[in-house]
């Protein structure tokens, strides 16, 4: 099955920038796609320098949406938004003070991730952080999913006034100019030798996906082979025993209800999946999860996106006031999007 490789390449114009990220990118590019991917066959999609977090995140799902293997390669800066100090990557009009509506921000590849097999995914990061960031996560590990090894290295603020070299992610691209993909293991091992003294320091990432049975996996597996069904009913007795065990405002039971709503979008099923979102986002803000909380946030946005994908009016009318309200109390990242669904709202009211 071919493979996928996402090559992202980011950081801030003037003089927020720690490291020239972009400059990796000819490096990897003169490897073919299929060392890129480890696969016989391979599609490619590089980013540089993106200016929207948005932009970035349609990417990122198409490419999390692809069957077989997907390899995403990062390279870039850390930034804490102050609001929340969640890690984000820095893209080209991130700020110090803009980090929250114009980074991308790290969670969202774990939102993206979360519902492919465990091992098809894998992570290859070249990352610099700034000085609060770096403490940041020399207590706090960054987060990239459970099912996603992730291979790279953090490294701290360079001096001032100077800018970073990426040279583990070009000593990737060096290693596999070779034709050869090894192990990322092996890969990683060789990159790190090859970085010698300017390693010491960094915080290294060799993390394989767990073993054993995963019940994620084969949800991705019948979801990949069209059975949305069967993922649904997978899905939903997970979710009962959660609520069973935990109830259903617990963490478990919103879980796996999120993943229902993904499932009931890669069925085409944009109603139930906009509805069941509608509901988690309901759920969590029940439980006093505040309306700037990522897992809130995020399922208000989600909500919003497959809104906008019903093709019924009938049903958009229906579900929109309860999209409205739930607008209202979470804005979210983007601009005027409460304003949108009061636009879309009326111009439903004029149609059949």
């Amino acid at each position: 099955m071919p493979g996928t490789v996402l090559l992202l390449a980011a950081s801030p114009m003037g003089r927020g920038r720690l490291v020239d990220a972009a400059s990796v990118l000819p490096v990897l590019a003169a490897v073919a796609p299929d060392v890129l991917a480890g696969t016989d066959t391979a599609n490619v999609v590089e980013l540089a320098d993106p200016l929207e977090p948005q932009a970035v995140l349609t990417r990122l799902r198409a490419a999390a949406a692809a069957p077989g293997p997907l390899t995403v390669f990062v390279t870039g800066q850390l930034q804490l938004d102050r609001r929340q100090r969640l890690p984000h990557l820095a893209l080209a009009r991130t700020t110090a003070a803009t980090v929250r509506y114009t980074a991308f921000p790290w969670h969202w590849i774990r939102e993206e991730l979360r519902l492919r097999p465990s091992g098809a995914t894998t992570l290859v990061v070249d990352l610099h952080a700034d000085a609060e960031t770096w403490q940041h996560l020399r207590t706090t590990p960054l987060d990239s999913g459970r099912n996603n090894p992730v291979y790279g290295r953090i490294a701290p603020p360079p001096a001032r006034r100077a800018i970073a070299v990426p040279s583990y992610m070009k000593a990737v691209a060096t290693v596999l100019r070779s034709g050869h993909r090894p192990p990322l293991e092996q890969l990683h091992q060789q990159v790190v030798a090859r970085l010698g003294e300017e390693a010491a320091g960094n915080i290294l990432l060799a993390a394989p996906a767990p073993a054993g049975d995963d019940p994620h996996a084969a949800i991705a597996a019948a979801v990949q082979a069209g059975r949305h069904a069967e993922a649904d009913a997978l899905a939903a007795r997970w979710e009962q025993a959660a609520v069973r065990a935990h109830g259903p405002g617990s963490e478990g039971a919103l879980h796996w209800a999120e993943v229902r709503a993904d499932l009931a979008m890669f069925a085409g099923d944009a109603v139930r999946s906009c509805r069941t979102w509608l509901t988690v986002a309901g759920a969590r803000l029940a439980v006093g999860q505040p309306a700037d909380a990522p897992a809130v946030e995020a399922a208000v946005d989600r909500a919003h996106h497959q809104w906008g994908r019903i093709a019924d009016a009938a049903h958009a009318r229906e579900l929109g006031p309860a999209l409205a309200d739930l607008r209202h109390r979470v804005p979210g990242r983007r601009q005027g999007a409460l304003d949108h669904v009061r636009q879309h709202l009326r111009e439903l009211q004029t149609q059949g």
